[in-house]
Formats: C-alpha cells, structure tokens, sequence
C-alpha cells in the first residue's frame, strides 16, 4: 500500500460514497486508475465494505451503554457470540482478557429497555455478571489517523 493508496483509504473513511472522479481529482489521477486502485484494495481485504454512519439516537435509541461482561462457568464462548445476533440491542462485542469476557455496546431507548436486555442477557445467554457504563459521547477517532501516521514525513 503506497502513499496515494493511504490517501484513497483516508478519503473513502471521510465519504464512502464518494465516486472515482471525486476520488481522482484528490489524488490527481484519473477515474480509471483509482477505480483500480479501489477494486485492489477490496480484493486484498484493505476496504472490507462501504457502510453508511447512522445516528441511532435520531431513531429513537439514544442511550448507549459499554457493558462488561462475565459468562457463567460452563457457558460455551462460540455459542454465546452465535446466540448474540439474537439480541438486536447488542450492536458490538469484543471478546476480552482479563477480569471480564466481552465487553458489549448496548443500545437501548431508555434505562427500562436496558434492564429487559440485561435481564435476557442473564436469563437467556449465560451472562453472570454485567458492569455497565453510560457512553456520554464518543470521541472521533478512527482508523484515518493510522494511515496519516504512515505517511512518510518530508524533510
């Protein structure tokens, strides 16, 4: 992955809608070759999707929660990922080291919403034990910052 590769990733991060031309007249190349470029990086797994940024608060869920999670003993791990696309609420989960097993981001209307889906994720999926955190606002960083860094500095 080159410098105008880097360039292309960072711009697409920005407007994953954004069309060849647009894309070429930032890297001053033709439509042609970043149609290239973009059809590579995809093919290598560099861009794995184009997804659109949906604020969920403007759809009614605007109470975001980081929960750690401890899985009863026993529980089987593959098992409770695959049960997770069950429960619509949970939009990720990380698996962990450490004191907890997942640390999941729960999207809920409202703290009684919440409660349903803690009492689910403890009847339903293994969940032992929840820490919960309310998500204030989130800072935004992202993956553009690891390809700006990669750039090669002049002087």
């Amino acid at each position: 992955m080159d410098a105008i590769d880097r360039e292309l990733v960072t711009l697409l991060l920005a407007d994953g809608r954004a069309t060849y031309q647009e894309l070429g007249r930032a890297v001053r190349l033709s439509a042609n070759t970043v149609a290239d470029r973009v059809r590579r990086l995809r093919s290598s797994g560099v861009i794995r999707g184009f997804h659109a940024d949906v604020d969920l608060g403007a759809l009614g869920r605007g109470l975001t929660l980081l929960s750690d999670v401890r899985l009863r003993e026993g529980i089987d791990r593959g098992e409770f990922e695959r049960q997770l696309v069950e429960v619509a609420h949970v939009t990720s989960a990380m698996r962990l080291t450490g004191e907890y097993d997942y640390q999941l981001r729960i999207v809920c209307a409202d703290p009684l919403e919440f409660e349903s889906v803690i009492d689910r994720l403890k009847r339903d999926h293994g969940v032992r034990e929840l820490h919960s955190r309310l998500l204030l606002h989130e800072l935004p960083l992202g993956p553009h910052r690891l390809l700006a860094a990669a750039l090669p500095t002049a002087g």
